[in-house]
């Protein structure tokens, strides 16, 4: 069962070229699924049915596991079985009508206008460390990315004249996004003048450093933007992650269509990929000056 369970890994990575951490996850899924399988001593795939996996997926469920994490393990358990399927190792799929357990959705927590802008105006305009945040929050809240994405950016990704950034996904999938007109003017102040002086080494690379002339870390954004939150006074716990849902919920209130937006957030999923591709570049960037509050 190992050997396959490999097999199946290679497969994803090579030939459909998910990213790692989607890559464990389904490893992870298939592996416990396995486990399952062996305690009731079933040592071939060929023996698992229906029954099988309807049996899995309730003792998922006693182990108290969310209605979100079952359906993605039987997400796991439908792409493995198509796997087993095509390569011969099963003559039938044991999915097949197999429905996936509906789970309640949550509305994203996202700030209102009022709060982006007054979360954005707490950097000080003077310091260098003022600039660098203000220009870091800019981009974030301009651009919905995620704080690795931000924390990874180089200085060689943007492109203030034609006002876009290039941003490489966990997959290592490239994404081109526009960046707004309030951004840019923050972005241009910082390299202007706070990044020179905050390197150390002429040959670095990253867009924003911290004190030691560094890359700034994922941990050193989330402390400066619980400081921003708190100075600010909004009675929210904000994240990174609030300001990349506040993106995509104002555009979307604002009149962008979805996949647009689904584009610039530059999700994973291998079907809304397919989609993304058939929307034109210009488009995006069409969307995102109609649609952008700070654009």
């Amino acid at each position: 069962m190992d050997i396959i369970l490999n097999s199946f890994i290679n497969y994803l990575e090579h030939e459909r070229e998910l990213s790692k951490n989607t890559l464990e996850s389904y490893k992870r899924d298939i592996n416990q699924f396995i486990h399952f399988l062996t305690e009731r001593q079933i040592t071939d795939f060929k023996e698992t049915n229906k029954t099988t996996i309807i049996t899995y997926l309730l003792y998922l469920q006693k182990k108290g596991k969310a209605t979100a994490t079952i359906s993605r393990n039987l997400a796991s358990i439908r792409s493995f079985s198509h796997f087993l399927m095509s390569e011969n190792h099963i003559s039938k799929d044991p999915t097949i009508n197999l429905e996936t357990p509906k789970s309640e959705k949550k509305a994203p927590k996202v700030l209102s206008l009022k709060e982006v802008e007054l979360l954005l105006s707490q950097p000080d305009a003077i310091s260098e460390k003022g600039i660098r945040d203000k220009a870091m929050l800019e981009l974030l809240y301009a651009t919905g990315i995620r704080v690795s994405e931000l924390v990874s950016l180089d200085y060689t990704h943007l492109n203030l004249e034609i006002n876009y950034i290039k941003c490489l996904s966990g997959n290592s999938k490239e994404r081109i996004i526009p960046l707004g007109s309030m951004a840019k003017i923050a972005i241009e102040n910082y390299m202007k003048n706070c990044r020179t002086i905050l390197i150390k080494e002429e040959l670095e690379q990253a867009l924003f450093v911290n004190y030691r002339g560094t890359r700034l870390t994922r941990q050193g954004f989330w402390k400066i933007i619980k400081s921003y939150t708190q100075k600010a006074k909004i009675n929210k716990k904000i994240t990174p992650h609030t300001l990349r849902h506040s993106f995509a919920t104002h555009l979307i209130q604002n009149g962008a269509d979805l996949r647009s937006v689904q584009e610039m957030l530059g999700h994973s999923d291998i079907s809304t990929t397919q989609i993304y591709n058939l929307i034109p570049r210009n488009k995006i960037k069409e969307v995102y000056n109609k649609a952008h509050p700070r654009a």
